[in-house]
């Protein structure tokens, strides 16, 4: 029984194909430095839930409150907003600029229904608070059990 060389060209296009993929999604997910699991959303947020209110702490260094929209639309809260760059002096040769500006939008599904009419927010220290306070029917109540 002979054995049969593979063929060069099999291997060639293989190659070519795995090339191509590799270009696919480095085209579609851009040059990242990780995997895409491991990126964090932004801004990052804190949710917690008590009785009354769900309240989502968000951070947005370098926002003012001017810069931020919040909505409520059913259970869906959204942030959105733009983070502005300073002007920028270039002088004496090469810079380097790693913080991030321009716009972002974050959507979160609340656990609870919220009255919309009652939802406040404050922006302080980079930290922007969103208080959602629960609708009546979502919050729970107790029952007696008669015996």
């Amino acid at each position: 029984m002979a054995l049969v060389p593979l063929r060069k060209r099999g291997r060639n296009e293989l190659a070519r194909l795995h090339h191509e993929m590799d270009d696919l999604f480095n085209g579609f997910f851009g040059d990242w430095n990780m995997p895409f699991f491991e990126r964090k959303l932004w801004p990052a947020i804190d949710v917690t839930d008590d009785e009354n209110a769900v309240v989502v702490k968000a951070e947005v260094p370098g926002c003012q409150a001017d810069d931020i929209d919040i909505s409520v639309h059913g259970n869906t809260l959204t942030i959105s907003g733009e983070k502005k760059q300073e002007e920028e002096k270039k002088e004496k040769g090469c810079y380097h600029i790693e913080r991030s500006y321009g716009s972002f939008r974050r959507d979160l599904t609340l656990p609870a229904d919220v009255d919309p009419a009652k939802v406040d927010a404050v922006c302080k220290n980079g930290v922007l608070t969103v208080t959602l306070p629960k609708a009546e029917t979502a919050r729970s109540i107790k029952v007696k059990v008669k015996g």
